[in-house]
This record gives structure tokens, sequence and C-alpha cells, in this order.
């Protein structure tokens, strides 16, 4: 039974993009590993960018730093 969880950034991911990467990954692992979609299970998590980070940076700070540029 493939489990896919999926990150991003609480952003304004629609619905419909949500739907479109839930049926996209599943093709793809029933097209790769051959496993029928019933077991094939997918959480898109949503983080906020407050706990979301790289380069030792908030993702909220580098956003508003390339938003005032």
């Amino acid at each position: 039974m493939p489990f896919v969880n999926i990150q991003v950034t609480r952003e304004g991911v629609t619905k419909e993009q949500k739907k479109r990467i839930i049926e996209g990954v599943t093709k793809l692992l029933f097209d790769v590993l051959k496993k029928a979609p019933e077991l094939i299970h997918i959480v898109i998590e949503e983080v906020h960018t407050d706990n979301w980070g790289f380069a030792g940076e908030q993702v909220t700070d580098i956003r508003n730093k390339n938003t005032k540029k």
C-alpha cells in the first residue's frame, strides 16, 4: 500500500489543484509500481510559512524580503 505525503506551504493551493495532484500521483504510482489505485493513499498537508524554513530562515521572512525588492 503506497502512502505519499505531500507538504506545501499554505498559500492558496486550490481544491482543484489538490485534486489534480492526487489524480496525477495516483496515476504515476499505478504506471510505475502497478499498484491498484484503491491501495494508494495520498495526503496533502498545508504548512504555514512560519513553520517552514531553509537556509536558517523562515519562509515567511524570505518571502517578505523578496516582496520588498
